[in-house]
């Protein structure tokens, strides 16, 4: 087998091979007689075939099989021939010539990409701290408390918090519009399910009363044939409930997963798991500044084999997801998702360079100790680290976990980190 390598752009490559056509007759004519002992053909017994009925009925598609596998074994040997590191699929063309010796092919493929990472000192991240709180635990506590909330019918107007059953009907320019009507609707005034100014009308209405007001879409509403747009609506309001929230005692913690409904240790519990979920946050924001400061400062040419096969992946993705949903799948193109696979592939062969140059490897102990914090989530973590260290797909994605953990606290070590005072309703996005 020959080769020869063609550069045809920074990382856009050719290799020109031949392969002897002798060597892929030889491969041929084995797989026949290996066939040939065992294939069913009509007017035969079964092995009894003659080698040329064999070869008439099954020649061309061994011979195709053939070639593949040479063309590849031989692209295999030149690019380790010539240090390779091949991104994505290579794009095989047949070539003239050779004189009937030889089968000439070239393979048009990319290579991985020099990459180029500029200095991270001038580089600024903000690390929130965030202390809890008492009045952090009980804000929880209220929140689990809702979650179980019991709404009693009652016989004034309604306010804020309350639950109301209601008709309505909305018009546009005089004509009913699609999605404005519906009867025997549920609504929590101050959940925000219906738009601000709709909820307002409903508050201090109450059962049995009609009322009708004019209201204005935001220029962003996601239908677009209502954004901006004023409608009118009519309601009808058949019954107001006002919540009722279970008291903070033994039966509240047992329905809380505290077998002896021990209240306080419900309490230690709710704040372990939230200063799980701080620290989750913190890192989260200080990664996402990370991989930023280190995608701004990096310089690398994509390949477009890798985009191509990481867009299709994310359409796949979706789809599962839709379907998992019940919903219909869409017929969507995967070029749609080109943007996101595109960074998502910078971003990695950017860490993988960074790991490499620095040395970043997860340790054993690392990823040990990654799997016991995410069991401690779980109510029995043993089992969990168990089923992690059963399968190397599971470890794997923990061990990835790990190299990032590395990256961000060496990118950390390069920038400069500004610790800065976070409230804890701020970290958790809370208004």
């Amino acid at each position: 087998m020959q080769s020869n390598l063609e550069v045809l752009g920074p990382i856009e490559r050719r290799l020109d091979i031949s392969v002897p056509l002798a060597a892929v007759e030889v491969e041929v004519q084995a797989r026949l007689k290996n066939l040939a002992r065992s294939v069913r053909m009509h007017g035969f017994r079964p092995g009894k075939a003659p080698l040329s009925a064999v070869a008439r009925q099954h020649g061309a598609g061994i011979r195709q099989e053939v070639l593949g596998a040479s063309l590849q074994a031989g692209f295999n040997a030149a690019v380790q021939e010539h240090n390779l590191r091949v991104a994505g699929n290579p794009r095989f063309e047949g070539k003239d010539g050779g004189e009937g010796q030889e089968v000439r092919f070239s393979a048009h493929f990319e290579v991985y990409p020099e990459v180029k990472i500029g200095d991270l000192s001038g580089g600024h991240i903000t690390r929130p701290q965030t202390g809890l709180t008492d009045a952090d635990v009980d804000k929880t506590v209220d929140v689990l408390r809702k979650q179980r909330r019991e709404f009693t019918i009652v016989g004034r107007p309604a306010q804020a918090d309350d639950r109301v059953k209601f008709d309505f009907l909305g018009t546009l320019d005089g004509q009913p519009f699609e999605g404005g009507e519906g009867k025997g609707y549920l609504t929590v005034l101050g959940e925000g399910r219906f738009l601000k100014d709709f909820e307002t009308n409903l508050t201090g209405m109450s059962a049995g009363q009609n009322k009708g007001f004019d209201l204005t879409f935001p220029p962003d509403y996601p239908a677009a044939h209502l954004a901006g747009k004023q409608v009118h609506f009519d309601v009808t309001l058949h019954e107001v409930s006002e919540p009722k929230l279970p008291e903070v005692n033994a039966d509240f913690a047992r329905a809380m997963g505290v077998a002896d409904g021990d209240v306080t240790k419900l309490r230690e519990e709710i704040k372990d798991n939230l200063e799980r979920e701080v620290k989750r946050r913190v890192q989260t924001r200080v990664k996402e500044q990370v991989m930023s400061l280190l995608s701004d400062k990096s310089e690398l040419e994509v390949p477009k084999a890798l985009v191509a096969m990481e867009a299709q992946r994310i359409l796949q993705q979706t789809q599962q997801d839709t379907a998992g949903r019940g919903l219909k799948e869409l017929p969507l193109p995967a070029d749609m998702f080109s943007e996101q696979a595109t960074r998502r592939v910078r971003l990695g062969i950017i860490l993988a360079e960074v790991v490499k140059a620095q040395g970043l490897f997860a340790k054993p102990e690392q990823v040990r100790a990654l799997v016991e914090e995410l069991a401690q989530s779980y109510e029995e973590p043993e089992q969990v680290v168990s089923w992690y260290f059963e399968s190397p797909d599971r470890l794997q994605e923990v061990e990835s976990l790990a190299l990032e953990e590395n990256v961000v606290a060496w990118v950390m070590s390069q920038a400069r980190v500004e610790d800065v005072a976070t409230s804890f309703d701020d970290l958790m996005g809370r208004t």
